[in-house]
């Protein structure tokens, strides 16, 4: 309806009170329902699976145009989703949403859902194909037993204690320590107890653990080198990647909830081996930061091979496919060997954590764009062996024996180094996408707002 019309209608309401004849309504586009359901479906199970927020918006947004929902508006937020479609030429738009409440790591649901909205994407997939192809990714078990991956979080220790200078004694330890403290965890899970305190338990089990070592053995450097591989296997490296990459790619809202997340979770674990060292240092019980172990500098091949061991175990943890177990294997061992060489030619220890962690993440996006996959399950892995365990650890020691300032700029290297490997990897990824040929998906280079110039306005 043109000016003129509206103005002569309202003319005539004005002069003799007669209602306006309504105009003629004209249908908009179909909305199915079932369209918006799946992509909300897969963007849940996406983001509950851990992938970053861009990924989940570029594969929803995929699905919206695959199967024609009209000027589909897509917001992914660290615990909700919420797809909009407006039909047009006057029609509601419709709206729908979906909380993630429960978000468990399985990095196989992530291949299986990417190659569905490849599919989909490209006209292989009927509606009612996709919906029942996300019934059985959603119903399906991974490719490991449970029992396996338990015992794999328990390897992760003793991988990680044999890579900081211990051995056949401090491995078993670390094992046995990390799944006492891992089944303790569960039970308390099973008891409706936050996760926090669940992972400080956890930590606690493995410092005790470490203490009680000393006490019957002597042997301080044992204690220390099983408190580092008790950490490793709790630190949290996936949400750690992901919550850099969503600052990086302008979800600044998902990126400080991921943030705070990890935050959380590091402050768990600092807070049961404070407890733990706290006891021991009460109890007279020789622990001193003087028996630390550091990251050798030499290439030997049981630090290599245990850094590959480290990454092994965790991609089962993380219930990558069983095709990535090689490759992820590979990386743990190459990250560690660039920074031990890095470390030689005397760079700074965050500095060499940081190319280690570049390198990896364009390797493992090379990789994964050459399977067709997503990247995370490649790359979070093969970053684990330069988790900072030993800083977290020589922090709270130096907290509880009087070196407060010590301590604290220890707990600001650890969480400095974790950083620093959460951005290598990302501008590795960065690296890679610069290059590519095509966009990805529906979001694609150019719609991709964080490539927008703001000059920091």
């Amino acid at each position: 309806m043109g000016t003129s019309e509206r103005l002569r209608r309202s003319w005539q309401v004005l002069m003799d009170g007669t209602p306006p004849e309504p105009p003629e309504d004209e249908p908009g586009e179909v909305v199915d329902p079932r369209a918006l359901d799946l992509v909300l479906r897969v963007g849940e199970l996406l983001l509950a699976s851990g992938e970053s927020t861009e990924r989940v918006n570029e594969a929803m947004l995929s699905l919206a145009v695959a199967y024609e929902l009209p000027r589909c508006e897509v917001q992914v937020m660290f615990t909700s989703l919420m797809v909009s479609a407006h039909p047009g030429n006057g029609a509601p738009p419709v709206t729908a949403a979906r909380a993630i409440r429960r978000r468990t790591p399985a990095f196989w649901r992530l291949t299986e859902l990417h190659a569905l909205v490849q599919q989909a994407s490209i006209g292989m997939l009927e509606l009612d194909e996709a919906h029942r192809r996300l019934a059985e990714i959603k119903r399906g078990r991974g490719p490991y037993p449970p029992w396996l991956m338990v015992v794999s979080l328990g390897l992760i220790a003793a991988s990680a204690g044999v890579l900081v200078g211990g051995g056949t004694i401090v491995a078993a330890t670390a094992f046995v320590a990390t799944l006492c403290g891992d089944r303790t965890a569960a039970w308390l899970a099973r008891r409706g107890i936050a996760e926090f305190f669940q992972l400080a338990v956890a930590a606690a089990i493995g410092a005790t653990a470490a203490a009680i070592v000393v006490v019957a053995a002597d042997s301080p450097g044992r204690a220390s080198t099983i408190v580092t591989g008790a950490v490793l296997a709790l630190l949290p490296g996936r949400p750690l990647v992901a919550s850099v990459q969503d600052g990086i790619t302008g979800d600044l809202v998902s990126a400080g909830a991921r943030l705070l997340e990890v935050f959380f979770i590091i402050t768990a674990i600092v807070a049961g081996l404070g407890v733990a060292v706290y006891a021991a240092v009460s109890l007279d019980v020789d622990v001193s930061v003087s028996h630390l172990p550091d990251f050798p500098a030499l290439l030997t091949p049981v630090p290599v091979l245990a850094a590959a061991t480290v990454s092994l175990t965790f991609a089962i943890c993380l219930a990558v496919p069983r095709d990535v177990l090689l490759p992820a294997a590979v990386g743990g061992a190459l990250i560690w060997i660039v920074y031990v060489l890095l470390l030689n030619a005397h760079v700074k220890p965050v500095l060499a954590a940081a190319v280690s962690a570049v390198l990896i993440g364009a390797l493992g996006s090379l990789l994964a764009r050459r399977r067709n996959a997503p990247s995370l399950p490649f790359i979070v892995p093969a970053i684990s062996p330069l988790l900072p365990g030993t800083l977290l650890y020589r922090g709270m020691v130096e907290l509880n024996t009087g070196e407060a300032a010590a301590g604290a700029l220890s707990l600001v290297a650890a969480l400095s180094t974790a950083l620093a490997l959460g951005a290598g990897v990302n501008l590795g990824t960065e690296l890679v996408r610069a290059f590519q040929r095509v966009g990805l998906s529906a979001g694609g280079r150019w719609a991709r707002p964080a490539a927008r110039r703001t000059r920091g306005y």
